[in-house]
């Protein structure tokens, strides 16, 4: 196949898998073209596995948990291999983020943030590791003259499966923590974004990790579904849509593989009545045009005080007015495309059920004229009701449902009247009211005054945004299975 690559990205073996420590060509002779959103033209073509490249990708992980010393290495030496993988990432952070902006359409301004974010998650696994109660001892409380000994043992081959938002940075938050803990690791990129896996499976080729430790397969959902379904896979990691997840939990729940999914959010932004009407409609609208609002933490609804509504909402607009929508490459530029045709036609079709439902398009609403590319613009809906469509299902784009409250209670309800609960906010210059209102609502995460996360803290959702963890010290948690042994005291 012809190889194509993005300007300023330089991967040895787009046109092959790594699999059992070795570069091989896809069985099928299949690519995956890569059409980036901004240009609307192919910028990358890899290798497209098929269900025998991932049943091999399986075999060599398998080869390498139950015969291979990785599991049975030290912590350090486990850790030491993670920092060497770091060093060479943090020598290819450019080219990370030149492929994420030719991909998806990233700001070419954000992308080396993100991408050096990602690497530094590898690095602090590394100290985590190193720190974590891999055994702990305790007298047995029932078992007299006995002492337990608690073990967290690795959890076997992972498959490790990323959507196309932020590839390298969920990608690693899988890796990291699964490598430190001795499992081998399959990773799955989305087809949209497979150049991101590429660089770090070289990273891990060049950083000396055993054959089969890290393995890449780039593939389409056939293959993803070869993978979920393999018996020799012991954890499946994935994020990506609730739809995607209920049916991977399905299939896992069948033959009780271990599971971590960290799925959609229909996220809500509390609006006190003592925080700023100008303040509150920057901080929205300069949120919902993050990464053109493909976000799963996304604070995609704004709850506000009835009385307040219609001057937040113009606050709102007026800082939507503002935000410069253009290339991915200019600078100046503070919201790119979104990532493919399909989503702006996705986007596309939510408006025009919003409006059928009778919400108020209070500003934009469509695509950005004399542009080519995926570009759509900050979008508002204002007078939603929380039974509509817009607010209910996660759009994943530009457009913010703005909902009016009676008093604290209703907004209470309102938030957490959604079958999601990844994150949430509170706008208020009171801490306490906010760790108050924090507590009620039925979210993995709360932060006062806007959409800021800690990735190096407990990350996921409650309800059908996700099962488990992801980040710090908990994020080896999903890993590990803990063993019990019972010994003599003494002995």
């Amino acid at each position: 196949m012809a190889i194509v690559l993005p300007e300023n990205v330089n991967i040895k073996h787009p046109d092959k898998l790594f699999i059992g420590g070795e570069w091989v060509s896809a069985t099928s002779g299949g690519s995956i073209e890569v059409v980036s959103p901004h240009t609307e033209e192919v910028c990358a073509v890899v290798a497209e596995a098929g269900p025998a490249d991932v049943n091999a990708a399986v075999a060599a992980a398998r080869e390498a948990f139950d015969n291979g010393p990785w599991p049975t290495m030290s912590v350090s030496e486990r850790a030491n291999a993670l920092r060497r993988m770091a060093d060479i990432l943090r020598g290819r952070t450019e080219e990370l983020a030149a492929a994420f902006t030719a991909e998806i359409g990233a700001l070419a301004s954000f992308a080396p943030m993100a991408a050096g974010g990602a690497i530094e998650t590898l690095a602090a696994y590394a100290d985590i590791g190193e720190n974590y109660a891999w055994e702990t001892s305790q007298p047995s409380v029932t078992v007299p003259g006995h002492t337990a000994h608690i073990i967290r043992e690795p959890v076997g081959v992972v498959a490790a499966i990323a959507p196309w938002n932020m590839p390298c940075a969920i990608m690693t938050q899988k890796i990291a923590p699964a490598l430190i803990s001795g499992c081998p690791v399959i990773m799955k990129p989305s087809p949209e974004t497979p150049l991101e896996a590429y660089i770090i499976a070289e990273a891990a080729e060049e950083a000396g990790l055993p054959s089969g430790v890290v393995n890449l397969v780039a593939a389409h959902r056939e293959a993803a579904d070869q993978l979920v379904r393999n018996p020799g896979v012991d954890k499946i990691s994935f994020t990506g849509s609730t739809a995607a997840g209920r049916h991977i939990a399905s299939v896992a729940g069948a033959r009780m593989a271990r599971v971590t999914l960290e799925l959609g959010g229909k996220s809500p932004a509390i609006i006190l009545d003592d925080f700023p009407t100008e303040m509150a409609g920057k901080i929205l609208a300069r949120t919902i045009t993050i990464l053109s609002g493909q976000v799963c933490a996304m604070l995609s609804r704004a709850i506000v005080p009835a009385h307040r509504h219609d001057e937040i909402a113009e606050a709102i607009v007026a800082e939507m007015k503002n935000v410069k929508v253009g290339s991915p490459l200019d600078p100046a530029t503070e919201m790119g495309p979104v990532a493919m045709k399909r989503q702006l036609e996705r986007i596309e079709q939510y408006v025009e059920t919003g409006i059928k439902e009778g919400a108020t398009l209070a500003h934009g609403g469509k695509r950005v004229g004399g542009l080519k590319g995926c570009y759509f613009e900050p979008t508002l809906f204002t007078n939603v009701d929380n039974s509509m469509t817009i607010a209910q299902e996660e759009i994943f784009g530009p457009v913010l449902a703005l909902i009016p409250a009676k008093d604290i209670d209703h907004a209470v309800e309102l938030a957490n009247d959604t079958e999601y609960g990844l994150n949430s906010s509170v706008f208020t210059n009171d801490a306490k009211a906010a760790y108050a209102i924090g507590r009620r609502l039925r979210a993995g995460n709360m932060a006062q005054n806007g959409m800021n996360a800690d990735f190096t803290l407990p990350f996921g959702g409650f309800k059908c945004s996700g099962i488990g963890r992801e980040g710090g010290v908990e994020g080896i948690t999903p890993y590990v299975e803990t063993k019990t042994i019972l010994l003599l005291t003494g002995e």
